[in-house]
């Protein structure tokens, strides 16, 4: 039998509806021990690679760089041949141009004009910037303050060959790219991209276009679900919208068990008559807990459908959000395969605005940072605070985090500011 499971004692939070709710910190403690990343993956293109999670070490073919090269438009010479006390005049025989190198050796008294990634002639070992070098005709001369070995760089001193260049479980970025790439790899392997699959509940919910009845809305939610998870680079299975009625809800939960790695469901885990979710769940799957001590989005369940994850989020907009990014994102994050996800950043900063609340559950307000010439930073409310209101949503750029014992916040205070990442 299946049975919903709350907070320890000590662990949980009053309610003002006289039962408990999971602290915030534990029930991401729970998910994330109850997630392993995703299993198989595919060869890629490295063009195709951006976004994608390494599922092997990429190992350099090549030493980089693959010469020794200067670091610097200059001279190339010898470092014996510079003095600490006098300057010191020496024949220009060529120059050494990045792809094209001097294949003459540099011999006493001489040295070479040099561009910057070009291998440095035999012979020489230090580079001189050309804005201390005097040019006369074919004579340069070098002045004191210069050190041998000065503005080159050795050949595999950044990677060398054999070395691992990125370890298994790297989100790719940009410059992982570029960095592969300059290693001689055109092509990796990746994990596949996890599989959401995600539905919205209640009859009160319209498609776009559609004309609105009496107490009938626009279904926002799936269209925030979806950019949220494409955001993060998994592959979104949208299953539409799923009347509030018990059969087509455990339908929906078969399916979405049945396509996807993971659920992600908005509406239907109050305790109304016609929530038909966290029953639905009881009934044919497994329940973790499903209430969290946050506002918005107190009303949050977890558990598993036939060993797939899933996540019941409350139905009003912001309360998606909110929790989305604070439980459900690092979660997902985890699926990947991800071994460098950003730890969450937090910030002090000082609050512009007055805020209101209650002691009694961890609250994320919606707010709008900025870093000050000073380098401080301030904050400021969006202004209304309802789980509903999502333009508020959309003009903000951070959560506000007020613990769970923070009162009302007076203009002035200092405050604790989560910026937005991978979100808005």
């Amino acid at each position: 039998m299946n049975t919903i499971t709350t907070a320890p004692a000590g662990g949980c939070c009053d309610d003002p509806h006289g039962d408990s709710a999971i602290r915030l910190d534990e029930a991401v403690d729970r998910i994330l021990g109850e997630i392993a990343p995703v299993e198989g993956g595919e060869t890629v293109a490295l063009k195709d690679a951006l976004g994608r999670i390494l599922d092997e070490d990429v190992a350099s073919r090549v030493d980089v760089p693959s010469n020794t090269n200067s670091a610097m438009d200059g001279y190339a010479l010898a470092g014996a041949a510079l003095s600490a006390d006098e300057p010191v005049t020496l024949s220009v025989v060529g120059t050494s141009w990045a792809g094209r190198p001097l294949e003459r050796a540099i011999g006493p008294g001489e040295c070479a004009r040099i561009m910057t990634g070009a291998a440095m002639p035999d012979g020489t070992d230090t580079v001189v910037m050309q804005e201390r070098v005097e040019r006369d005709s074919e004579q340069a001369t070098f002045g004191t303050g210069e050190r041998p070995g000065q503005h080159v760089r050795q050949a595999g001193e950044d990677i060398a060959a054999g070395d691992v260049a990125l370890t298994r479980g790297t989100l790719l970025r940009p410059a992982h790219l570029g960095l592969i790439a300059s290693v001689g790899v055109g092509a990796v392997q990746v994990r596949r991209r996890p599989r959401v699959a995600f539905f919205s509940t209640g009859d009160e919910l319209k498609g776009i276009g559609t004309t609105l009845g009496k107490g009938e809305i626009y279904d926002s939610n799936r269209y925030t679900i979806h950019g949220m998870l494409a955001r993060l680079g998994l592959e979104p299975i949208d299953l539409g919208v799923v009347p509030d009625d018990r059969a087509a809800v455990e339908d929906a939960f078969r399916r979405a068990a049945a396509e996807g790695d993971a659920i992600v469901t908005s509406g239907g885990v109050s305790v109304g008559e016609a929530d038909f979710v966290t029953g639905t769940l009881e009934r044919i799957g497994e329940v973790n807990f499903w209430k969290v001590a946050i506002k918005p989005g107190r009303p949050l369940a977890f558990g598993r459908v036939a060993g797939t994850l899933f996540f019941g989020l409350p139905g009003n907009p912001v309360s998606v959000m909110a929790t989305f990014y604070q439980i459900v994102q690092p979660a997902l994050e985890r699926l990947t395969g991800n071994a460098d996800v950003d730890p969450t950043l937090q910030v002090e900063a000082t609050c512009e605005s007055e805020l209101r609340k209650k002691p009694g559950r961890l609250e994320v307000q919606r707010g709008i940072l900025r870093q000050e010439p000073d380098g401080g930073y301030t904050v400021r409310t969006t202004g209304l605070q309802g789980s509903g209101v999502l333009s508020s949503m959309g003009r903000a750029n951070c959560f506000i985090i007020l613990p769970l014992e923070q009162g009302r916040v007076a203009a002035g205070e200092r405050v604790l500011v989560q910026p937005f990442r991978g979100l808005a």
